[in-house]
């Protein structure tokens, strides 16, 4: 299991890390762009356009990861016999779904 996961750490690819981190980017620009028409008292309206946008791309990276962690975390956990990951699985549907 040293490739994934040991219920603290996660070792990502290069390529992986790169994807998390510019999605990461574009929501804290959107974010401060957020701030910004706050700062200059724009409508209410476009204010929660834009931060039902931040929360689709929030969800979206959440799935990534999720997804990421179903194929490779669970699938090793399993592999080595270790079935306590489906709780942890089901919890976390719990918690982001």
């Amino acid at each position: 299991m040293a490739d994934c996961c040991n219920h603290k750490k996660k070792v990502r690819s290069e390529e992986e890390k790169r994807a998390i981190i510019s999605r990461l980017n574009r929501i804290a620009g959107q974010v401060n762009g957020i701030r910004k028409m706050v700062e200059e008292d724009r409508y209410c309206d476009d204010v929660l356009t834009q931060l039902a946008s931040v929360e689709k791309a929030v969800k979206s990276l959440a799935s990534l990861v999720l997804d990421a962690h179903l194929h490779t975390c669970l699938v090793e956990h399993i592999q080595a016999g270790d079935t306590e990951i489906i709780d942890e699985v089901a919890e976390m549907f719990k918690r982001f779904l």
